[in-house]
């Protein structure tokens, strides 16, 4: 295991937004972290391959796990389904190289790094064991004793995203958190990630929204990528309206 960190900036569920990406890069406690986070679905929108080599032009600062997103990409590119859920999705896996696909295929679901202050903290996509099951701030501690199982008893702080809202919480004693969505958040705008070490603080970079829109329409070849940018970036789906829409993939009524 590598020494132990003092800062790491968190970023999950990118989706493609290059504009917001751009703008948390671009925050000073990102560009001074020791290492920058990625927690999955990284390339599932309208300019996968841009944020693709804008991330790897940071070498090893930058630590990547693959999201369901990224996984269906790949098994879409390569013949292996015929189909994803996400509209856009199709578009972004042909929209990527082939260099890219390999790279994306890769990638670890998961990873540990010692943090001051947090001590051994997992990172994942969006479970321990799972990349695309769903908790939510309000789980059940029955459910997050279930998500839990197994894990090393050194592991007091998981870190994970999916579900596109942040939050911090206890789950048995572990620290459980979620840094929202840099690309696609819920509930409201902005870009959202978090810095780690020796506390945990979750942050979110406003940007100019219009201009982004304006951006992702001039430089983006989804069809459908005017409507899709607006909804999104402008966070049109409440964080209520999502949480009702998970709460049956957490095993509630």
């Amino acid at each position: 295991m590598t020494d132990e960190l003092t800062r790491v900036a968190v970023l999950s569920d990118i989706h493609g937004v290059l504009p917001a990406l751009e703008a948390v890069l671009a925050e000073p406690e990102v560009a001074a972290a020791d290492r920058i986070v990625l927690t999955g679905d990284i390339t599932a929108g309208p300019q996968p391959a841009e944020v693709v080599d804008l991330l790897r032009a940071h070498a090893d600062r930058v630590l990547w796990i693959s999201g369901n997103a990224d996984r269906e990409l790949v098994e879409y590119r390569r013949g292996e389904r015929d189909e994803i859920p996400d509209p856009i999705a199709p578009y972004a896996a042909t929209a990527l190289r082939l260099d890219q696909i390999d790279f994306l295929a890769a990638l670890p679901t998961s990873l540990t790094l010692p943090i001051r202050g947090l001590g051994k903290v997992l990172f994942c996509h969006a479970t321990p064991r799972d990349d695309e099951e769903v908790v939510l701030v309000d789980s059940r501690p029955a459910r997050w004793a279930e998500i839990l199982t197994g894990l090393d008893d050194d592991i007091r702080t998981i870190v994970c995203g999916h579900t596109h809202m942040p939050y911090i919480r206890l789950a048995h004693g572990r620290l459980i958190v979620n840094p929202g969505s840099i690309g696609m958040p819920y509930g409201r705008p902005g870009a959202h990630w978090c810095l780690l070490g020796p506390g945990t603080d979750l942050r979110v970079t406003p940007y100019d929204i219009p201009t982004a829109i304006d951006r992702l329409v001039r430089e983006s070849g989804y069809p459908e990528i005017a409507e899709w940018a607006d909804y999104y970036l402008n966070a049109r789906a409440s964080d209520t309206e999502a949480l009702e829409v998970f709460g049956p993939r957490d095993g509630r009524g």
